[in-house]
């Protein structure tokens, strides 16, 4: 039924939990697990006034290529193959295109990892994925502490 196994993550708890599930499932159905993490290229440069743009997008790149690295390592430790991915752009939009250009047939993701008010202005990157995804998304819920 799965072939291909889609699971973005930002490093969150919740991302976290769903990385577990979507180790589980890859490895019950034999499924290749691509891991994906998104770096949002929209605008940082009010974020940090003494760092450059550049210099923030690339220790943004650098995180999400430790946390897709972690988790290839957990998904290879459990018997699953793993292709990871780092991608710039906007994570809903990211997400739906590698789906579909890698002809992923499931993705696995948390239902966040924004926090606070951020997360209200911005809306749910899950959210959006589930209603422009032409596959099926699994929504991890994060734990009462991840919500907090």
């Amino acid at each position: 039924m799965y072939d291909r196994i889609l699971v973005p993550t930002d490093g969150s708890d919740c991302a976290d939990r769903a990385v577990e599930h979507a180790i589980d499932i890859a490895s019950q159905y034999d499924a290749e697990l691509h891991v994906l993490s998104v770096v949002d290229t929209r605008d940082v440069s009010h974020s940090a006034p003494a760092i450059s743009p550049d210099q923030v997008q690339q220790t943004l790149r650098d995180r999400a290529e430790s946390v897709v690295e972690e988790v290839a390592e957990r998904a290879e430790a459990a018997g699953v193959d793993a292709v990871t991915a780092v991608e710039p752009g906007v994570p809903d939009d990211a997400v739906v295109e590698y789906a579909a250009d890698e002809d992923c047939d499931l993705i696995v993701m948390g239902t966040h990892g924004r926090t606070g008010l951020e997360r209200y202005l911005l809306g749910s990157v899950t959210e959006r994925t589930v209603r422009r995804s032409s596959v099926p998304v699994l929504t991890v819920r994060g734990t009462d502490e991840d919500d907090a």
